[in-house]
């Protein structure tokens, strides 16, 4: 079973223009997380625990970008709309995984910053190399519970439509919308688990 994806645009030129300006903004953007996690770790006055978790982030943000971008330029510049479900189900799984563990970089690069402002004699207990790195493990492993319970919940559905993914990517929304079973308990847990 093929999930087939929204097309660019309806007009060949512009397909290949968008696939070459989306892939120089990914090329940009892949550039910028690199040297931003090479400078981090080459330098060893940026050892401390906000740059540990810039880097990390760096790296995550590259992840989440990869998964999608590269995707739909190929798809754009060899004119083919078809996504296979096994496709589908990496795609929506890494999209939610790096997505819930940027977030999650994000409320601890907050902590960091609230406990390098506010509570400064403390700041070296709390947060600590080793708490970097059990923070990081943690939020790891939530986020591969997190998004193994969306994909699954996803996919445990029927889908009867014709298959039409309304989005340049595969994404919940759009494949609850293409399901003929009961998607009420999928919309609670995307609600719940927000």
């Amino acid at each position: 079973m093929d999930f087939f994806l929204m097309e660019i645009s309806g007009m060949r030129d512009l397909q290949g223009f968008y696939a070459m300006l989306f892939s120089l903004v990914y090329l940009v953007t892949m550039m910028g997380n690199l040297l931003i996690a090479a400078f981090t770790t080459l330098d060893k006055s940026l050892h401390r625990p906000i740059y540990f978790l810039m880097k990390n982030l760096s790296t995550l943000d590259s992840c989440y970008i990869s998964v999608t971008v590269p995707n739909s330029c190929i798809n754009s510049l060899l004119d083919t709309r078809s996504n296979s479900k096994a496709g589908c189900v990496a795609q929506i799984f890494l999209v939610l995984f790096f997505g819930f563990v940027e977030v999650v970089f994000l409320i601890i690069m907050a902590q960091d910053h609230f406990a390098a402002i506010w509570q400064v004699p403390h700041y070296p207990v709390i947060m600590s190399p080793c708490l970097c790195v059990h923070s990081t493990l943690t939020s790891l492993l939530s986020g591969l519970i997190y998004a193994a319970l969306h994909t699954i919940n996803t996919f445990r559905l029927a889908f009867c439509h014709l298959h039409a993914v309304q989005q340049l990517f595969c994404d919940i929304p759009s494949l609850l919308k293409l399901s003929c079973s009961d998607t009420f308990s999928n919309r609670l847990q995307i609600l719940s688990l927000l």
